[in-house]
């Protein structure tokens, strides 16, 4: 059972963690859980000299340290995603383990962990009692509010958790079916309750350079007002404007608004492919910046907004801004009906997915920085190119990254020139479909 019970963990942990991570597990054992893990190297600690020697023999490519996490110390050692699986659960002190886990930790390093949920405290029990689980000594009972607790005040923040595992043991072969599809929408019965963290950071250091990424498609009356309207922020700023197949002479406003403003930084280009999402690829390609934000050229999103998301990356509160314009009242004819409604629907179904608020995943501006993107665009692989128009290959890649995740409030305008190029139904159905083919990479994974 506990062989059964490990893969079940395992086919969870690699739908958290990338393979082209650097793992550390504090508290291994005989390295069962990482050897069932895909990442590209594995390292692991744990108090008994026996368990380690299995673990060792198990993995012999890997490293492994006699050490309780109460004591880690792994000098010049730093690791992309750190796991302790059950560890807090039979730990002498939680909160000295997160704080000495910060020792081999980066900015951007995160932090899994799984824990019994206090529902299943009594089948443990009479598990152990009928000889079904070893005996071991008694465990901490802990709910997710005491671990957010302990992740604080150790200098973590938790960025999502999320329930799983509905059946631990072999059922007919009827358990993975159980864990894939029933566990997540019967998540207050589960077994495990997951939890990501991130290192809490105060980044309070030098300015960032900014590329702004427009993707124009007819909006040639807007691209001026575009670069009056767009403010210099962090240590430069530049504009990329990505032309996108137009049919009016969007190209020709561009190519001469830049030679017109000679004393700012304008790169101009045409998209290689069609859609929104292949524009927004070609910019942030051609960006030198070290924050990349998306600016939709019909402008309904106010240019002068974009400070805000730049002061939130640079404070370190979040990783992957994401605009909302469902907060504050918006003009009269900014968003139809029908179209308010179905962003307010995604907004759900995407919170669900993600495990992180999303109010309104289908504002065009994001903003993220160009070493997530580069992340985001090498783990590419596991969803596909499915996306055309960008808003939710970012956001699937930035939950599969676990990235921190904010909304940041903007006032939502009426377009002034133009037509949208957005087709309710065509697009609402493509963009349904894609929300059944992200829970299938995000939710319905064990």
């Amino acid at each position: 059972m506990a062989h059964k019970y490990r893969e079940i963990l395992a086919r969870y942990y690699n739908s958290l963690i990338p393979q082209s991570a650097s793992v550390l597990e504090v508290g291994c054992g005989a390295g069962d859980l990482l050897s069932r893990l895909h990442a590209r190297t594995k390292a692991g600690v744990d108090l008994s000299e026996a368990q380690i020697k299995l673990a060792k023999e198990k993995l012999p490519d890997s490293k492994f340290y006699v050490q309780s996490g109460e004591t880690l110390d792994l000098p010049n050692q730093q690791f992309d995603y750190v796991i302790l699986s059950e560890t807090a659960n039979l730990a002498a002190d939680i909160q000295k383990i997160f704080e000495n886990v910060k020792t081999v930790c980066r900015e951007d390093t995160r932090l899994i962990l799984n824990i019994y949920s206090l529902i299943w405290r009594p089948f443990i029990w009479l598990a152990t009692v009928l000889g079904w689980r070893n005996r071991q000594p008694e465990p901490n009972w802990l709910s997710k509010a005491d671990v957010a607790g302990m992740l604080y005040l150790s200098g973590w923040e938790l960025i999502r958790s999320e329930a799983r595992i509905l059946c631990p043991v072999p059922l007919l072969g009827l358990e993975r079916l159980i864990n894939r599809f029933l566990a997540p929408l019967l998540s207050p019965f589960c077994l495990s309750l997951f939890m990501v963290a991130r290192p809490l950071i105060n980044r309070r250091g030098r300015d960032l350079s900014v590329s702004v990424v427009i993707p124009a498609r007819n909006e040639a009356g807007n691209i001026p007002a575009a670069v009056e309207r767009t403010p210099e922020m962090g240590a430069w700023t530049e504009l990329i404007f990505v032309e996108g197949n137009s049919t009016d002479n969007t190209w020709e406003v561009i190519r001469q608004i830049k030679e017109m403003n000679p004393d700012r930084r304008i790169k101009i280009l045409k998209q290689s492919g069609t859609g929104k999402g292949n524009a927004v690829r070609d910019g942030f390609a051609a960006a030198d910046g070290e924050l990349l934000m998306i600016l939709d050229a019909d402008l309904t999103v106010p240019p002068e907004e974009l400070p805000k998301f730049y002061s939130a990356i640079l404070s370190g509160r979040c990783e992957f801004c994401n605009g909302s314009r469902l907060v504050y009242p918006m003009d009269e004819k900014a968003m139809q009906f029908l179209n308010l409604c179905a962003n307010k629907t995604f907004a759900v179904l995407f919170s669900w997915l993600l495990g992180q608020p999303v109010k309104d995943t289908l504002c065009g501006t994001k903003v993220l920085s160009r070493v997530h993107y580069q992340n985001i665009a090498e783990n590419r692989s596991y969803f596909g190119d499915f996306d055309p128009f960008g808003d939710f290959d970012l956001l699937f890649g930035a939950s599969r990254l676990n990235l921190k995740i904010v909304d940041i409030p903007v006032r939502y305008k009426e377009r002034v020139y133009g037509e949208t190029n957005i087709h309710r139904w065509k697009h609402g159905w493509l963009l349904l479909e894609m929300v059944v083919f992200a829970a299938a990479k995000l939710k319905f994974v064990a």
